[in-house]
Order: C-alpha cells, then sequence, then structure tokens
C-alpha cells in the first residue's frame, strides 16, 4: 500500500543493427602524405638538434665568463698584496 510503483524498464529493441560501410575519401587522390610526413619530422629534429646546440653554447659560454670574473677577481687581489 505504501509502496511505490516503479514504472517498468523499456526494453531495447531485438533486431541486430549492422553499421553502414562509408568509404571516406582521401584528401589527395592518388597521393601518399608519407614523403610529406618524412619532412615534417626531419625539420622538427634538425629544429630539435640546432635548439639543443644553441643552448649547449650558451651555457658554455655563461661558465666561461663566470669562470674570467672569478679568475680577474683573484688575479687583481693578488697583485694589491
Amino acid at each position: 500500500m505504501f509502496r511505490p510503483k516503479l514504472p517498468d524498464v523499456p526494453t531495447l529493441p531485438t533486431m541486430p543493427v549492422v553499421p553502414q560501410q562509408t568509404q571516406a575519401s582521401a584528401p589527395f587522390a592518388g597521393r601518399s602524405l608519407a614523403p610529406f610526413a618524412v619532412a615534417v619530422a626531419g625539420v622538427v629534429v634538425v629544429g630539435v638538434v640546432l635548439t639543443a646546440l644553441l643552448a649547449a653554447v650558451a651555457v658554455s659560454a655563461v661558465s666561461v665568463a663566470i669562470a674570467a670574473v672569478v679568475l680577474r677577481s683573484l688575479l687583481s687581489g693578488a697583485n694589491k698584496r
């Protein structure tokens, strides 16, 4: 008497649904995109390598400059004594 009445759960259709197969058209008919992908990958790799070399040169230059300043201060302090 005090129990709520729940609605019946709808059942799914029993017919199997077969997906329709559609053939997607290629962006460039008859041409492969592989050479373009290789070229882009090559440019990216060369860019990464050159950036790493530039960073290494910059770090080396900063360390040489710091060493020069330290040596200069040590030598100028030795000449005053």
